[in-house]
């Protein structure tokens, strides 16, 4: 569908939009930026309720629109009872339930060889990184409009040797065959399904980030020379949520500055 007048085909005018984990880090970065192009934005956080209205009233004070909204993605019932809150909030602020773009964010990584992975901390993580995206994704099905928007945030390390993320990889590259599985399903409807794999970026997630000799070798083995920053993966996604990406799905996109080329 061709831009409004007056607007551009980045623009999110009139979309809603439920971003994962995005109290901090990158999902915030990715709030912001989908608020800032006019998209209602759901701002969803697992235990961080106060950084999560922290980052609704960034939105609002920057002229967006957004609400936060708590379930938390370990628990198997995560998905009914997020949008159970969701169908409230989007029928109140905007009359419908429909949902036009979703962003599976929130993810955990433990670092451990596999020797000395529990298999409670295996079960935590396939929940919150592959389980928890299955089922958000299968209620939003019914939810989606035709034409709408599905980004799977995975990482480059499925494309790499990191013993010590054994189980954080094997859950996040379960997440990538679903999203190429699912743009096959959802492509009669025009709704796109895609994942975004981010190198080693600067949040609370990355231990490096904070570590200045870390950090300088990750920049050293990087061709664009730094660590990335949550606003260069949230860039990426708001475009792949945008109409200028209507032709791109079933994509693995890493964005990581030429780590490790």
């Amino acid at each position: 569908m061709a831009a409004a007048p007056g607007e551009t085909s980045l623009s999110l005018k009139g979309k809603t939009a439920l971003v994962t984990g995005a109290s901090r880090g990158i999902g915030r970065a990715t709030a912001l930026k989908l608020a800032g192009r006019g998209a209602l934005v759901a701002v969803h956080y697992g235990r961080g309720r106060e950084e999560a209205e922290a980052t609704v009233r960034a939105l609002t004070e920057a002229g967006g629109t957004a609400f936060a909204v708590g379930a938390d993605l370990t628990q198997p019932t995560s998905a009914t009872d997020l949008f159970k809150q969701l169908d409230a909030e989007f029928t109140a602020r905007v009359g419908g339930r429909e949902l036009d773009i979703l962003v599976n964010n929130a993810g955990v990584g433990p670092r451990a060889p596999i020797e000395d992975v529990a298999p409670d901390v295996l079960d935590a993580v396939v929940q919150v990184n592959l389980k928890a995206p299955f089922l958000i994704i299968q209620q939003a099905s019914s939810r989606l409009r035709d034409g709408g928007r599905i980004i799977n945030v995975s990482s480059m390390a499925t494309q790499n040797a990191f013993p010590q993320l054994a189980a954080y990889v094997a859950s996040k590259a379960g997440l990538e065959a679903l999203t190429l599985s699912l743009a096959q399903h959802f492509g009669p409807r025009h709704i796109t399904v895609n994942a975004v794999l981010p190198g080693a970026t600067a949040t609370d997630m990355n231990p490096g980030a904070a570590n200045p000799e870390i950090a300088a070798r990750i920049a050293a083995a990087t061709a664009l020379g730094r660590m990335g920053e949550p606003e260069d993966i949230a860039d990426v996604i708001a475009f792949l949520a945008s109409d200028e990406a209507r032709w791109v799905t079933g994509q693995r996109i890493q964005v990581s500055g030429g780590q490790r080329l």
